[in-house]
């Protein structure tokens, strides 16, 4: 679910069922033209619905960070820091486009990415992304 879809009553009464947040990261530069821009923040689109879709009723989409500097993991590692210690268990970053390594964003349970990877394979990443979050609540990860 987004974040959007809850007001103070409905987020009071359902927390609980909601164990994990998931920061998507689009990793925008500003040198994109518009017509890039919008191609990015498509694919994040399409790497987000793998993720919330099996798994509606327990991970909540937080706003994405949109925009990339020198500092950008820093401040990706002190937002999953803040989620995680006021609402969340896990906390997942995704990117569509930019190569976030895990040891880079030591605050996050898992990090997915859909760099590098052939689109053809659509349905095996789904799986691949299942799989992964599952062991991330198992403690696998």
């Amino acid at each position: 679910m987004k974040f959007s879809d809850f007001d103070k009553s409905s987020w009071e009464a359902n927390c609980k069922y909601f164990d994990t947040c998931l920061i998507p990261f689009t990793g925008l530069t500003g040198t994109e033209s518009p017509p890039e821009a919008a191609e990015a923040l498509e694919r994040l689109r399409d790497l987000l619905d793998c993720i919330e879709q099996p798994f509606q009723g327990r991970i909540v989409t937080y706003p994405a960070i949109q925009y990339s500097s020198g500092d950008s993991l820093q401040y990706v590692n002190e937002i999953c820091r803040k989620v995680k210690s006021s609402h969340f268990q896990y906390v997942i970053v995704a990117s569509s486009d930019l190569e976030v390594l895990f040891n880079e964003t030591v605050e996050s349970d898992l990090v997915l990415s859909l760099t590098g990877f052939d689109a053809s394979r659509i349905m095996a990443f789904k799986s691949q992304i299942g799989r992964e979050i599952e062991q991330m609540w198992q403690g696998e990860k």
